[in-house]
């Protein structure tokens, strides 16, 4: 069976993705029901599933029309304020997509809200906010330490898998980069990638993991030369993963 992973766009710069084989399809994070309710349509398909990383509206808003209409089960976290009829999952409980014969694991991956979890399996990593392109989600509930960990645990996943996450962040976060470590030719041939699709109306995403792993600033905290990068630009003193990952997501939040 050949499933297909297509971005749907929604508001300024999210994308639902939508899972589908020739019959069936599912979704995460549907913030909008009407362009998945079109693409079903247009494409003659069942929404079987659709599956949550977290409460935010950009992600949810869609879900009480979509379940009204498919009567189909909402996999999410524990969390009162996702709305639906949820069936709540957690790093116990993989979510089986019967329809593709799939199974998804989740991960609790709390920092940009408390109860965000993501969904992965050996080739795809569905990370709502906690994990963008060059950069990650911000820090709305948890601590410093708790993204850390929860970064710990997709940074540990296989090189070579594929990530979803929900917002087309890219360019700004390659700027955001490029700002620390100005003079890291890797980081300025993607900014030059990514800014011809851009310019062709094509998404960034998804990226392999290995690229994050290598680019991504949120993902070298742990090095210390990188360290001493965050030192340097802020003139302020890094002690260990934790400092740097909390000066970084400051800046990139006032960037």
């Amino acid at each position: 069976m050949t499933i297909k992973i297509i971005p749907i766009p929604a508001y300024n710069d999210n994308y639902i993705w939508l899972l589908h084989d020739h019959k069936n399809a599912a979704v995460i994070d549907p913030g909008l029901a009407e362009p998945v309710e079109q693409y079903l349509t247009v494409n003659n398909l069942t929404l079987s599933q659709i599956l949550i990383t977290h409460h935010h509206w950009d992600h949810v808003n869609g879900i009480e029309a979509l379940q009204a209409h498919w009567q189909c089960p909402v996999y999410a976290p524990a969390d009162n304020r996702i709305p639906g009829d949820l069936t709540v999952v957690d790093a116990t409980r993989q979510v089986h997509l019967e329809q593709f014969d799939l199974n998804l694991e989740v991960l609790a991956t709390p920092g940009h809200t408390l109860t965000h979890i993501c969904y992965y399996n050996e080739q795809w990593l569905f990370c709502g906010d906690t994990l963008f392109s060059m950069g990650c989600g911000r820090m709305f509930e948890g601590t410093a330490e708790q993204f850390v960990a929860s970064l710990h645990k997709l940074k540990a996943l296989h090189p070579d898998t594929l990530v979803y996450c929900t917002h087309e962040y890219t360019l700004s976060n390659i700027d955001f980069a490029l700002s620390i470590d100005p003079n890291n030719t890797a980081i300025k041939s993607l900014q030059k990638s990514v800014q011809e699709l851009r310019q062709k109306g094509i998404p960034s995403l998804p990226v392999k993991l290995q690229q994050e792993l290598d680019l991504n600033p949120f993902l070298r905290t742990h090095q210390p030369s990188f360290q001493d990068l965050v030192a340097k630009q802020f003139n302020c003193n890094i002690e260990d993963q934790i400092s740097c990952f909390a000066k970084l997501r400051q800046a990139k939040d006032q960037f």
